[in-house]
């Protein structure tokens, strides 16, 4: 599948000649307008940001740049990039454009910001359930920030301190001959900080595990498979971050009667020899009350006949699908002597108009 990707000049709202300067300017008030502070629990608003920095890692790189221009987002794939995953990566890179802004939260070595994981959970629905809409409730595992520390680790009123090694900016250099490497602090794990007096209740940890209950509203029309999203539901960031989402997956549970094709609801319905020979009227199951259906006299085994709109609804929106009734013959496993001898004139008679 094709994931469509916006172009990054579009993104950034600059022309294809704009020079570095603009291409700057532009980034940093795209990225101010969709800042995770600003928009705090808004999904939408931090897919925004990371495209906007995506654009301007790509635009402000030479070489990025003019792969871009010749082969576009495919060229740029070819070569290994592939935008980011996390907004923390984002702060690590270009956090000294964003100024004392958000109270200069994003210098490197300062406290990571880092969305929580994405959680999934499995729920069962019947056909009838899928018809109508239902509520679930549901218990999930979770990973929530500390309640007593608020996700810093230490004990309150013992907030961390600047990491002794590396002063507080979370990387250390090292020099060896010519070479010089810098790397993340080894003491604090690149955060820059260093707890004293860890947290009494989650043990420094600055998480607790929770596993609380949620009842979850599964629309009518929902088929198997789909998901449902329930933002901010996931597990915990960081304590500048924010949580994850949630994702239910809904699992039709197969019926003993009915079959689904999207919209629409089908079933076979097993007439006997003379109810499709000589007609009838007969009442068809539907997920509600039964629905009456006329057999015309001479029906085929096969035939499909439609009842309208007794099939799902879309999601969201009013139109239902049908429902498709698939024409069966019914073979009686006994006979009494009377059925046989009535069957085998009728076969006579059959036979002596084919010609046998």
């Amino acid at each position: 599948m094709t994931i469509h990707r916006r172009d990054y000049y579009e993104v950034l709202g600059v022309p294809r000649d704009a020079d570095a300067a603009a291409v700057k300017k532009a980034y940093r008030k795209k990225a101010l307008e969709f800042h995770p502070d600003r928009n705090p629990d808004d999904p939408e608003a931090e897919e925004r940001f990371k495209e906007a920095s995506e654009a301007y890692q790509v635009l402000s790189d030479p070489q990025k740049r003019a792969v871009y221009d010749r082969y576009g987002h495919e060229g740029l794939a070819g070569r290994g990039y592939h935008g980011f995953d996390d907004v923390g990566d984002i702060f690590d890179l270009f956090g000294d454009l964003f100024g004392g802004l958000f109270g200069g939260g994003f210098r490197r070595g300062a406290p990571r910001v880092r969305r929580g994981d994405d959680l999934r959970a499995d729920v069962t629905v019947t056909y009838a359930e899928a018809l109508a809409g239902v509520t679930k409730g549901i218990q999930i595992a979770r990973v929530e920030l500390c309640p007593r520390c608020r996700g810093t680790g230490a004990e309150p009123g013992h907030p961390p301190k600047a990491c002794p090694v590396c002063g507080g900016r979370g990387r250390v250099v090292r020099q060896t001959g010519f070479m010089r490497l810098e790397t993340p602090c080894s003491n604090c794990r690149g955060t820059g900080q260093v707890v004293l007096e860890p947290c009494g209740l989650c043990d420094g940890s600055g998480y607790t595990r929770t596993t609380p209950r949620l009842e979850v509203e599964i629309p009518a029309g929902i088929d198997d498979g789909q998901r449902i999203r329930l933002s901010g539901e996931g597990n915990d960031g960081s304590a500048l971050g924010f949580r994850g989402d949630l994702y239910i997956v809904c699992n039709l549970e197969p019926h003993p009667v009915f079959r689904r094709n999207g919209q629409d609801l089908l079933v076979d319905l097993a007439l006997t020899y003379p109810q499709l020979a000589l007609g009838a009227k007969v009442e068809v199951p539907t997920l509600g009350e039964p629905e009456s259906l006329d057999i015309p006299a001479g029906t085929q085994i096969g035939t499909v006949f439609k009842v309208r709109r007794a099939g799902f609804p879309q999601v969201g929106r009013g139109r239902r699908g049908d429902l498709l009734v698939t024409v069966a013959v019914a073979v009686p496993k006994r006979l009494s002597r009377e059925q046989k001898r009535l069957l085998r004139e009728l076969q006579d008679t059959l036979d002596k108009e084919q010609g046998v």
